[in-house]
């Protein structure tokens, strides 16, 4: 929601969805009218993605979360670019924090990662994204990332992969151009309750692992989904 004079101005929030109707409400609402425009690029979404969007404007490209997001960058109108998962909300204060960190043009911006679990797995998973984060500078995607247009311009712009297009970004990016909003930006841990949160981390470093030695996004998104055979 605007307050006074802090809601960020120039801010475009672009989102990629694919059947993302259970929790793109959530993160729609969480945005309010503070941003200029709010752009959904959906992937070809077969549930009710489409009604969920209706609050924000909604794009079609192929499915490819780099592709989607290029797409949404593209038609997107603002100077500065939020770049935000379909099923991460963020926390209350966020527009006041956006705005701060709009005075430093220079560097991306990324939220504190947190998962609505309650569980000490999910602590233990936040912890080590942010030794991560502040040991690495490798923030992922479904932490948000604030950029302006410039800078994107600056690093290549957004590369169409279908995978690892954030682990892309922030190494293009550099340690020393990232900088964390201190905000939780929270993200559904319905995936790593489905799959298990061992399960899930080692999927998740073996898919970064084969990236840092060369393998091609394309197979690394088949072997993410499981999709590897045949």
């Amino acid at each position: 929601m605007r307050i006074g004079g802090l809601s960020p101005k120039g801010l475009s929030v672009v989102i990629p969805a694919l059947n993302a109707a259970a929790s793109l409400p959530a993160t729609l609402a969480a945005l309010g009218d503070a941003p200029a425009e709010v752009l959904v690029v959906d992937g070809g979404s077969t549930d009710g993605t489409a009604e969920a969007a209706k609050a924000a404007r909604l794009l079609h490209a192929p499915r490819g979360r780099g592709g989607q997001l290029a797409a949404g960058i593209a038609a997107a109108t603002g100077p500065w670019l939020l770049l935000l998962h379909a099923d991460t909300h963020l926390a209350p204060g966020w527009a006041e924090a956006v705005r701060a960190a709009m005075a430093d043009p220079g560097r991306a911006h990324y939220f504190r990662f947190a998962l609505d679990d309650d569980s000490p797995q999910a602590r233990r998973l936040e912890r080590a994204v942010a030794w991560r984060c502040r040991s690495l500078g490798l923030p992922y995607g479904d932490q948000g990332l604030l950029i302006h247009r410039d800078l994107l311009a600056a690093i290549g712009g957004m590369r169409p992969l279908p995978l690892m297009e954030d682990v892309d970004l922030a190494r293009r990016l550099g340690r020393a151009r990232l900088a964390e909003i201190p905000v939780d930006a929270i993200t559904s841990a319905a995936r790593w309750r489905r799959d298990g949160y061992l399960r899930r981390s080692a999927r998740n470093l073996t898919c970064l692992g084969l990236y840092y030695i060369g393998v091609p996004p394309g197979i690394i998104a088949r072997i993410y989904s499981g999709r590897w055979r045949g």
